[in-house]
């Protein structure tokens, strides 16, 4: 699925109503135990938290996203359903919002909605191209996970979902975690567990707004984007946030990646 959209500068109504559809897309989302970081993950002003980009749509989503060159930001399929259009907010100065216009969106051919939903494995992975570079972002290296696959590997998982299931107003901040893999890691998904909890009690991981956002390993002394968010439950596997991460791997979808930069004109 591709789109276009414009280059041209929103007029004041049309920002004005952008910015009332994203608010209504963080209060909407706020009880919906979907894919932020919740169990006191820290906040991150680093080169982590200047890559992680906020993604909403018409429809009222709400969801992370990693710049992964100055014009291109990696997210999850599930995050650009078809018939909607999205923006991406900035903050100012003033830490008023901005609402910045995405050139086109492309989710993979191979996505399955209804599998991420049954928390299968799926090719939950999305580009979206921006008209510039954002002002005071910067990207991040992609690669894939570090094979072979095993459990209790490292993963950071960052988003700017809300620190508290069901309290909106604590959504909007980069947060990111430490997370380790469970005992069936792979290819086509990697389950994410708080080693201080093993999904026994709520801990840390991803929650409402962390869809999208970037799974990093630590390679070559470097952070690199291995995957992205695509679920999460509460403890125990139950509904909610604090328990399992779903993760969709980049192993068999970086040539995808690479290709589609590579035809609107942005290689990596």
């Amino acid at each position: 699925m591709i789109q276009t959209g414009s280059r041209t500068p929103l007029r004041a109504r049309a920002i004005r109503r952008s910015l009332v559809i994203a608010s209504i897309a963080l209060a909407s989302l706020i009880s919906i135990p979907a894919s932020a970081l919740v169990g006191g993950a820290n906040v991150r002003d680093d080169e982590i938290g200047r890559a992680v980009i906020t993604i909403v749509g018409s429809r009222g989503n709400f969801c992370s996203g990693a710049l992964i060159a100055p014009t291109l930001v990696l997210s999850a399929a599930h995050c650009v359903t078809p018939g909607a259009s999205y923006k991406i907010v900035l903050y100012d100065a003033q830490k008023q919002p901005q609402l910045l216009a995405v050139k086109r969106v492309a989710d993979h051919p191979q996505f399955n909605a209804q599998g991420i939903k049954a928390h299968r494995a799926s090719a939950d992975v999305a580009l979206l191209q921006l008209a510039d570079p954002l002002p005071g972002k910067t990207a991040l290296p992609l690669g894939v996970p570090t094979e072979p696959f095993a459990a209790g590997q490292s993963y950071l998982v960052a988003g700017i979902g809300v620190a508290a299931r069901g309290d909106g107003k604590s959504g909007g901040t980069v947060r990111a975690a430490q997370l380790t893999s469970t005992s069936h890691p792979g290819k086509l998904q990697i389950r994410l567990v708080d080693p201080a909890t093993d999904n026994t009690r709520d801990g840390l991981g991803a929650c409402t707004g962390d869809s999208g956002g970037p799974v990093l390993q630590q390679q070559n002394g470097r952070n690199v984007v291995i995957g992205v968010v695509s679920w999460s439950t509460g403890a125990k596997s139950s509904a909610g946030c604090g328990g399992l991460t779903g993760v969709t791997p980049l192993t068999l979808y970086r040539d995808w990646i690479l290709q589609t930069a590579r035809a609107w004109g942005t290689p990596l």
